[in-house]
């Protein structure tokens, strides 16, 4: 029926009509089995004996001069009109008509990551470029890594923040803008100047959906699938802060199933520094990759600290568009404000006559 009416219709048109027919569903169509109720209830309920009605009998000559049998038709016509408009428009808004269209698809991977960004003093440097610019090792971080947060829409994400301490800037979610607007907001200082990378990454592990691990040590089935977890962890110093030892945490990483992704930062390694201060332990930072099962990076430039955000996206990759969830647009308030004028326009009939 709906190819027949299209076909009959202007090829624009005809396009806009099926689109609508296809979208269209109501929520209780059995609702509509109420539309031949006052038919039936003329049928089967008796007839009004006569002289049993309370009506006001007025002479004939009265109502002939008040107005003709014509008129007194056609108003009974306008009046049953307006009755069966009332009633259908009150059926087809309780059967819940509406529009289901099918939202866009977002990327869903069910992964948890932390990022521990390492915030000590030496992040102030100026040996970065950016833009053709020389800028602070934290301005090269916060472009690439606002930018790699962005692009893990459906993932849960969270930042901390260590130095002296370590504390959540932003805790995981899966509202990756807040948390790329986080990243943005850090500032040197505020956490102290040292290097604490044990803390920071034993946070960032505590952070992490516990649980899993609550339902295994239970003995109990998990509620979903367990979820990948990593840590990003990037410093550009050696650990001389904190309480823990950064490769103990990352040994304790992988019992728990946790990967770690270091990132070393900066132009210069201990291993040849030749007494430099603020240089990298690169070392420690491949040792506590490896130890937990994930993997290590160097990066002296900006353009290094771009190709290892893209590497890491696509080790944590899998991403797939998760199914769509249909959006419903009710429309029954379009029946109902059809029904509710009828009513007025019922009660103002009754009122002039």
């Amino acid at each position: 029926m709906t190819g027949l009416l299209t076909g009959l219709l202007p090829a624009w048109l005809g396009t806009q009509v099926s689109a609508f027919a296809s979208a269209f569903d109501l929520a209780t169509p059995w609702a509509l089995l109420a539309l031949p109720l006052p038919l039936l209830a003329a049928r089967l309920l008796p007839a009004e004996p006569e002289g049993g009605s309370g009506a006001l009998l007025v002479p004939g000559t009265l109502v002939g001069e008040a107005r003709s049998g014509a008129d007194l038709a056609a108003r009974g016509r306008r009046r049953a009109a307006l009755t069966w408009t009332l009633w259908a428009a009150l059926v087809v808004a309780l059967s819940g008509p509406r529009l289901v269209m099918p939202a866009a698809a977002l990327p869903a991977s069910g992964r948890e990551i932390m990022i521990a960004m390492d915030l000590s003093g030496s992040m102030e440097r100026r040996d970065f470029a950016l833009d053709g610019e020389t800028v602070t090792r934290l301005a090269a971080v916060k472009r690439v890594g606002t930018d790699f947060i962005r692009r893990r829409a459906g993932d849960r994400i969270g930042l901390v923040i260590f130095a002296d301490q370590a504390y959540v800037a932003a805790a995981p979610s899966f509202d990756t803008a807040a948390v790329a607007r986080a990243l943005d907001e850090a500032t040197i200082g505020i956490s102290g100047r040292s290097t604490g990378i044990g803390d920071g990454l034993g946070l960032a592990m505590r952070r992490l959906d516990p649980r899993d691990a609550e339902a295994e040590a239970s003995g109990a089935p998990p509620a979903r699938l367990p979820a990948a977890k990593a840590v990003i962890l990037l410093s550009d110093g050696a650990n001389n802060a904190g309480q823990t030892a950064p490769k103990d945490v990352a040994a304790l990483a992988r019992e728990l199933g946790i990967k770690v992704y270091t990132i070393a930062l900066g132009p210069r390694d201990m291993a040849d520094a030749d007494g430099e201060q603020d240089v990298v332990d690169t070392e420690t930072l491949r040792d506590m990759a490896q130890a937990s099962g994930g993997e290590a990076f160097r990066v002296r430039t900006t353009d290094d600290l771009v190709r290892v955000a893209d590497a890491i996206d696509r080790l944590e990759g899998g991403r797939a568009m998760a199914p769509p969830l249909p959006l419903r647009r009710d429309l029954w308030p379009w029946p109902a404000a059809l029904a509710l004028a009828a009513a007025a326009a019922l009660l103002a009939t009754r009122r002039g006559a």
